[in-house]
Parts: C-alpha cells; structure tokens; sequence
C-alpha cells in the first residue's frame, strides 16, 4: 500500500499548524487563570486590572472559537493580533507584577511572534482551498514579527544568565554549541526579516523549537525552582512556543 504523498504531508502539515495557531487562545486563557489563582495564594496581583481580564479573555476565547469552526478565520485571526497586541501592551504599562529583565525579554517577545502568526493566518496562508487572494503585507508584517522573536533569543542567550544555562545544561559542546545556535537564530531572523528564504528558515527552525520546547522550555524544575518563574507563567510560556511553532509549520508547507 503507497504511503500519503509529499503534496499530503505538506497538507497536514499546514493543518496542522492553523489547528495549533487557532486554538492558542484557549490554552493561553486557561493557563492565565491558573496563574492568577496560583498568585492568589500569595495575594499577588494579575498582569491585568480585574474588569478589563475578563474582557481581554472573553474576546480571546471569542475569536478562537470562531476561527477553530473556521468562520471568517481571516478576520477573527486579525482580531486575535489585535486582542493579543491590547493585552500585552496592557499587561507592559500596567505594571502590576514585578518580573525581571530577562523574563520580560522572553515573555513579550513570544507574544509578539504569536502576533505575528496571527497575522500569518490573516493573510490566508495554509488555507487549502483559497477563495481570495494571500495578503502578502501581512504575511510580512507577521514574518518581521518572528524574526523579532528570534533576535530576542539571540539576545537572551547572550546576555541572559538564566537562558544561557537553560541552554548549557542540554546540549553537547557547552558554549561552542551554544555560540552557533545564536548563530542559527541570527541567520534566520535575517531570513524572516528579509523574506528571503522563508519556507526553508521555516523549515529548520520548524525542526529545532520541539527541541527547545522539550528539553529547555520542559524543564519545569529549572525555571520554576532556579529562576522562579512561576508555574503556570512557565506554561504559559511553553503555549506561546508552541502556538509559534504552528505558525512555522504554515509558512514551511505555505510559505
């Protein structure tokens, strides 16, 4: 019996990707709110003032359900871009909770490359069968938005002490390793931030986020008991690469 073919692979690829991306917003609200109840034991304040929260995840939830059954994806993904954006600019002048340089540096930088798949998928790409045309300025909108996203590794792993032994714990050669994943990183910010390239930086950084989601951002007692990120913050943070992660899977097979 024949195998599926590569044109079927991308396929599901893509799917893949767009059911990953479509349904962020219902893992990030329900890891938001195990996080705030968690910080409710310690009287600490959400990122968010209470009215607004509820606000911020109805719409979140709203928008996912909505492009989940495949209603006007292409609108409620904008809507998502916009909802996310108003949260994370909410949640950066706010000011409410106190976090340190380096996990700020990690927290809105996957926010912003969330964003920016959204607007990936706004733009119509990994849709199979397309009525309209891609918006392509969108696309790269969300393109710049990843590369972003991977100059802020390139940063943390140089300048991060908490990234850097993330990093140093899991991999062979120590800090040779280490310098060429910065060099990694950097190439392929240059790729999304050019549109050079794109479905084959796609494709490798497609290949390697599962690694750095399983043995970097899994490694749940380092961040939680070395660098105090709290539990579900850390979680919440391994959603947001893994919703990065189905935007990548779209751009590799659609890009």
């Amino acid at each position: 019996m024949a195998g599926p073919s590569r044109k079927q692979m991308l396929r599901f690829l893509s799917q893949l990707g767009a059911f990953i991306l479509t349904r962020f917003g219902f893992w990030n609200c329900f890891s938001m709110l195990m996080l705030f109840a968690e910080r409710a034991d310690s009287k600490r304040k959400p990122d968010i003032h209470v009215p607004y929260l509820y606000v911020d995840m109805g719409v979140a939830v709203l928008c996912a359900s909505f492009m989940s059954f495949g209603v006007k994806r292409r609108w409620f993904a904008l809507a998502s871009a916009l909802q996310l954006t108003v949260s994370t600019y909410a949640s950066y002048v706010g000011e409410q909770v106190y976090y340190g340089e380096w996990l700020k540096v990690r927290m809105y930088s996957r926010a912003l490359a969330i964003i920016g798949g959204f607007l990936i998928l706004a733009s119509g790409a990994g849709e199979i069968y397309r009525q309209k045309s891609r918006s392509r300025s969108l696309q790269s909108t969300g393109q710049i938005f990843l590369g972003i996203y991977l100059i802020c590794m390139v940063y943390s792993l140089q300048h991060s002490k908490e990234d850097r032994q993330a990093y140093l714990s899991h991999i062979v050669g120590g800090e040779i390793t280490l310098m060429l994943l910065e060099v990694l990183f950097g190439v392929l910010a240059l790729a999304f931030l050019s549109g050079w390239y794109i479905r084959l930086a796609a494709q490798i950084l497609a290949t390697v986020l599962p690694l750095v989601i399983l043995f970097i951002d899994g490694n749940i007692g380092y961040w939680h008991h070395n660098s105090k990120v709290e539990f579900w913050n850390q979680m919440k943070l391994i959603g947001h690469n893994v919703g990065i992660l189905g935007a990548l899977l779209i751009l590799a097979t659609d890009g």
